[in-house]
């Protein structure tokens, strides 16, 4: 039997969320990226086209969280621009970026 990592609440066997908190249970893993800023949106358009990716994380120089992006199947078209734009100016400004992705196992 397994446990919420939340809350410590008893799982039911093929659970995604917990039904005593409702935090999700599936299992992520994380790896970093680390690319100048010239790369940082390209890079991202292709992670989110890949589809196992969660979460997005962005950070700077000195590591310090800039954006956090979440990828849902919803997560297209004129939903996403908000975020491109945002990554826009971060790539503007920083000089070397730090991408964090979650994905799915």
């Amino acid at each position: 039997m397994s446990y919420c990592p939340k809350c410590g609440a008893e799982l039911p066997a093929e659970a995604k969320y917990c039904p005593s908190c409702g935090a999700s249970v599936t299992k992520t893993r994380s790896e970093e990226l680390s690319l100048s800023a010239e790369d940082l949106v390209d890079r991202v358009k292709e992670l989110i086209h890949e589809g196992n990716v969660r979460r997005i994380i962005v950070k700077n120089e000195r590591g310090d969280q800039l954006l956090e992006i979440p990828v849902t199947v919803g997560l297209i078209g004129a939903l996403f621009a908000p975020y491109l734009a945002a990554l826009g100016v971060i790539a503007a400004l920083a000089t070397r970026c730090t991408i964090v992705v979650e994905r799915v196992q």
